[in-house]
């Protein structure tokens, strides 16, 4: 396979039933309005959607049978038949006794308390999304890449951007060759110089990021392994990637931004790529920390004698 236009593969295995309402979130946004009352309806109430034969889920939303179909394969399952099957172990799920969840919109009015639990309930459901529907041989690939690169530089904007900085902070701190790019002219220019051993990561929650998906793609044509970071599977930023973790996001609000939400999520993937490279590099890694936890001591003991 050249590297001048990456190949797209399939979906591996179905997701479990568990994620099936993370999948719906993270996709509906990039799907046709037919597709999205399909996947509304399956997330809103799946055991009335698993006693459906595909015919009637078809009439139930307005849509048709392929448009079921397609939908089914969007969120990850080969056919129909496999989509009825986790809606069913979903719905025994939710039969099992757990509470049904809080409504979240915020209100200009809502006392600070009430702030509080609403967004805790929405960082708390972000972060479980993103982890039931993170592919964790992905994940191994890309920690795999990151643990053996010479350097390792990150790309991203905005809010992506101050994730990108904590996550080459993590990788400095354990040895690592890292460095976050928020500047596209300097993130192409430095892309330039990479090559086979090294590797490159775009975060991107739109996975359409212009001045993040440039120097992935000439990261990705000079050599480098590449990784996407992103809330959009199907992205332009996938086709320049060797390896794509999938984020999630809280339902975005007038007073909820979508990069609050996805920084959430984005902070959980990093954390996780982090602690998978400390542990490939282990023998390296915790002397360095030790070493950098030593240098930075005389500067907590100074201000707790003020």
């Amino acid at each position: 396979m050249t590297r001048e236009v990456k190949e797209i593969f399939g979906p591996g295995a179905p997701p479990a039933p568990a994620a099936l309402a993370a999948k719906v979130r993270t996709l509906a946004p990039s799907m046709t309005r037919s597709m999205q009352r399909v996947a509304e309806a399956v997330a809103k109430d799946p055991a009335g959607c698993a006693a459906l034969t595909v015919t009637g889920l078809a009439e139930l939303t307005g849509t048709s049978e392929a448009t079921v179909v397609r939908t089914a394969r969007i969120l990850g399952y080969p056919g129909y038949r496999d989509l009825r099957l986790a809606l069913a172990g979903l719905a025994a799920q939710q039969q099992s006794g757990r509470a049904p969840a809080i409504t979240t919109d915020i209100a200009v009015d809502d006392p600070i308390a009430d702030v509080v639990t609403k967004l805790a309930h929405d960082e708390q459901q972000t972060l479980a999304d993103t982890a039931a529907g993170l592919d964790t041989a992905q994940l191994g690939a890309a920690v795999t890449a990151v643990a053996a690169a010479r350097r390792t530089d990150v790309y991203g904007i905005g809010a992506s951007g101050l994730v990108a900085q904590d996550l080459t902070q993590k990788l400095l701190r354990i040895g690592l060759i890292a460095h976050a790019h928020n500047d596209p002219h300097l993130a192409v220019t430095n892309a330039v110089q990479l090559r086979a051993g090294d590797v490159a990561i775009a975060i991107t929650h739109s996975g359409s990021t212009g001045d993040v998906i440039e120097p992935l793609r000439v990261a990705f044509e000079h050599g480098a392994t590449t990784v996407a970071i992103t809330g959009r599977p199907d992205g332009p930023v996938t086709q320049y990637a060797d390896h794509v973790l999938t984020t999630s996001t809280a339902r975005e609000s007038e007073l909820r931004p979508a990069a609050m939400s996805s920084r959430t999520s984005q902070l959980l993937v990093v954390d996780c790529l982090f602690v998978g490279v400390a542990q490939r590099t282990y023998d390296t890694a915790a002397p360095a920390l030790s070493a950098s936890y030593e240098a930075l001591a005389h500067r907590h003991r100074h201000r707790h004698r003020r």
